[in-house]
């Protein structure tokens, strides 16, 4: 697959970025030089090889899940300067 000016230009616009028109036979020649290095890869046989996310494995930390610091609804509303119903009341901000 090879990238033109035109492509170019298209994928620069899709991606919302400013490229000048000189600039786009470099840009163009850019992609074809990430192509060819994808292509490269697709050559690479990993026939029974485990996907992985990182090249050293790694154990996410783990807590239990539990409530802890809870029912102190009183405390926290004992700190807003209105509350109504166990709840913070605050202004209308829509007419």
């Amino acid at each position: 697959m090879s990238i033109d000016k035109d492509t170019a230009a298209r994928v620069a616009k899709l991606a919302r970025i400013r490229v000048a028109d000189d600039a786009l036979p470099a840009l163009a020649e850019e992609f074809n030089t990430i192509l060819g290095f994808i292509e490269q890869l697709n050559e690479v046989d990993v026939e029974g090889i485990e996907p992985m996310t990182s090249v050293t494995p790694q154990l996410l930390k783990r807590r239990d899940d539990v409530v802890t610091d809870g029912n102190q609804q009183d405390k926290i509303l004992a700190n807003a300067p209105d509350s109504r119903e166990g709840f913070f009341a605050v202004p209308k901000v829509v007419e």
